[in-house]
């Protein structure tokens, strides 16, 4: 039995990454949705899309080939402002290399954006 469904996702992403699949299925919930339109923006993975299959759903993913590491964050760190820049040192192997992935009053948007309307949040994931 699984409980954290974002997890679930990034590792089959990660994995399928890993042995040079092209598309992976996946469970789905909102949260995950999020995340993935936030890779998906930043030019990690191709489309997506959620397909029925009466229960909670699964994603079909497009995978471009550029996802090195994912992963969620946990605990989930509660990070202001002024702050990015420690997480990014922290879970980012590079400056401005990667994204992290985090929850706001804004909704769910990388760290990036985050900086740019100056609004923290709490830490969901990081991609390189």
């Amino acid at each position: 039995m699984l409980h954290d469904t974002l997890a679930d996702v990034l590792v089959t992403i990660k994995n399928a990454e890993k042995v040079g699949k092209k598309e992976c299925v996946t469970r789905a919930s909102k949260e995950a949705k999020a995340v993935l339109k936030v890779m998906q923006d930043g030019g990690y993975i191709g489309m997506f899309e959620f397909i029925d299959d009466g229960r909670s759903g699964k994603f079909k993913i497009e995978l471009n080939g550029k996802i090195i590491d994912c992963n969620v964050i946990k605990p989930k760190f509660s990070v202001r402002v002024d702050e990015f820049e420690k997480y990014e040192k922290r879970f980012l192997p590079a400056k401005a290399f990667g994204l992290l992935i985090l929850t706001t009053p804004k909704g769910i948007m990388d760290h990036n954006k985050a900086k740019e309307i100056r609004v923290g949040g709490k830490l969901l994931a990081y991609v390189y």
